[in-house]
């Protein structure tokens, strides 16, 4: 069976109960876009629901499979007026948002969200709220994090509105951060110096098994508003976790040691160091391993059948998450996961630099390649591909990044061959896309103002011109020095970019020939100090 699939033979508890007057009902989900909500919604349509999202940029939800088969509301679940309009005439809330990576205030910015959709639900007699929360202990002072998801789960179910809290702990799927952190460190390091923790006792469960109790918490009987433990057959010392996962992947076993002076706070320092989970997400990942965390009493049965094929053990679980990985068919990732502390807003419009400083970076060249084979390669940069010049350079830049907890270099990129708007590629996100055409980068590095990366394949005659523009809204001194300290480098990273992209795609041509015109040229252009309109 599919990691992705719920189970057949299930069917009363996944598939959609007509409304009274026979119409489909309504979902609602916060978090669409995030690592479990992009998997949710396509089940949710396929049982038969009627789908909203609310999303703070509806290109993010529009670039999914699914995203013309859902309903989009503009906005967060702090704004009040966008909640207030996402939840009219909804049957089910899926609540699958939480700052992992937030900033200081994530604690109240998570408590006002909550109270802001616990409230609306409530006024819109909502018939149930469905919120993922965490596995945690009971006798034991909890992390920010875990505190802060339980808190928000107290709230939903004091709003009035039959509320389902289901605690998971590690959740292991293809592209799932707790995954990726267990892979990656495993895979780096043949012998493993780690906190004391990984002798903790953890109750990890397939995502696949997370998607089942989603869909069948719509279903539970209207009187239900409590909180239940969800977790997979296995309990395991995360040290056991590691070396499960070494006998899938064919590595020898990792020794472990165990050594008290790693706090979370330098484990997760060194997660961010050795593996791609920045720093903002690797925290909270190794917060909520510092006590046992495993299911409490297996009350969810009563409520939520099993999967008919029972519940997936861990090694199979990572079996199937390797094979996704392996055949680049990873559905969602952690990537999705917004990168707090960076901009977030869109490139503004020419027009609206007026007055602004802005610094830029100009390339051009013509190709024999045509627009097509020029896109190819566009489409493909980052990840392994890497960035088509100064490997050192980049990668040097990269680390800089981790170093001051950034996401660096490592982050890569979900699928080796597709990109769509919100896709991570190492330290940018994917703003637009024109596909064929255009590709947009927003920098996520930590840099001292906005930095955006522009990629255009345009045809010409009977080849291309590729187009590259960098540029950077300094803020501050700090922004003026920081683009003055970095000119040599761009110098040698952009100009040697357009070069072998160029190139790349002139491999592309050669490959599967077409009629082409003349050999290409390069047209640099000096970067600039503008003022646009000033």
């Amino acid at each position: 069976m599919s990691e992705l699939t719920t189970p057949t033979g299930r069917e009363p508890a996944l598939v959609a109960q007509p409304r009274d007057d026979g119409s489909a009902p309504r979902a609602l989900v916060l978090g669409a876009t995030g690592y479990l909500g992009g998997r949710l919604v396509p089940r949710l349509i396929a049982a038969g629901y009627r789908v909203r999202v609310l999303a703070r940029d509806p290109r993010r939800a529009a670039a999914f499979p699914w995203g013309d088969e859902v309903e989009v509301v503009q906005g967060d679940a702090t704004d009040t007026s966008a909640v207030a309009e996402a939840v009219s005439d909804v049957d089910i809330i899926y609540y699958l948002i939480h700052s992992m990576g937030g900033g200081r205030d994530f604690e109240s910015t998570d408590r006002r969200a909550a109270q802001t959709v616990a409230d609306a639900a409530a006024a819109a007699s909502v018939h149930r709220i469905v919120y993922l929360g965490g596995l945690h202990p009971l006798d034991t002072t909890l992390s920010a994090h875990l505190r802060s998801r339980v808190e928000v789960g107290d709230i939903l179910l004091a709003s009035g509105v039959p509320t389902l809290v289901l605690q998971a702990g590690v959740v292991i799927g293809s592209g799932s951060a707790s995954f990726e952190m267990v892979r990656h460190l495993t895979d780096v390091l043949p012998y493993m110096p780690a906190p004391k923790w990984v002798r903790n006792f953890i109750q990890p469960i397939a995502v696949r098994d997370v998607l089942h109790y989603l869909l069948g918490a719509a279903r539970v009987a209207p009187n239900v508003n409590r909180a239940v433990d969800i977790g997979g057959p296995d309990v395991l010392r995360y040290g056991q976790m590691m070396n499960g996962y070494a006998l899938e992947a064919g590595l020898n076993q990792r020794p472990i040691a165990s050594l008290p002076v790693l706090t979370p706070r330098l484990a997760s320092h060194w997660v961010n160091l050795v593996t791609p989970i920045p720093k903002s997400i690797a925290r909270p990942l190794v917060e909520s391993l510092q006590n046992d965390c495993v299911v409490k009493d297996r009350a969810v049965d009563d409520l939520i059948p099993r999967p008919e094929a029972g519940l997936m053990p861990y090694r199979e679980a990572v079996r199937l998450a390797m094979r996704r990985v392996n055949n680049d068919d990873i559905e969602t990732s952690w990537l999705d996961a917004e990168v707090s502390g960076v901009p977030s807003d869109p490139l503004p419009s020419d027009p609206d630099w007026a007055g602004r400083l802005v610094y830029t970076d100009k390339r051009s060249m013509t190709t024999t390649a045509n627009a097509k084979q020029l896109w190819s390669v566009i489409e493909g940069i980052g990840g392994e591909n890497g960035w088509y010049s100064s490997p050192l350079l980049w990668a040097i830049r990269g680390w800089m990044d981790r170093l001051v907890g950034g996401v660096g270099l490592a982050r890569g990129r979900r699928s080796r061959s597709v990109v769509t708007v919100g896709d991570a590629l190492d330290f940018w996100r994917v703003e637009a896309i024109e596909p064929g055409h255009l590709l947009r980068l927003r920098a996520e590095m930590k840099v001292p103002g906005g930095a955006w990366l522009e990629l255009r394949a345009t045809p010409e005659g009977d080849g291309a011109r590729f187009d590259q523009r960098a540029l950077f809204f300094p803020t501050g001194l700090a922004g003026r020095l920081y683009w003055l300290a970095v000119l040599p480098f761009h110098g040698l990273i952009f100009s040697g970019m357009a070069q072998r992209i160029t190139a790349a795609a002139e491999h592309v041509q050669r490959e599967n020939p077409e009629p082409q015109s003349e050999a290409g040229r390069i047209e640099p252009e000096v970067p600039e100090v503008e003022t646009i309109g000033g």
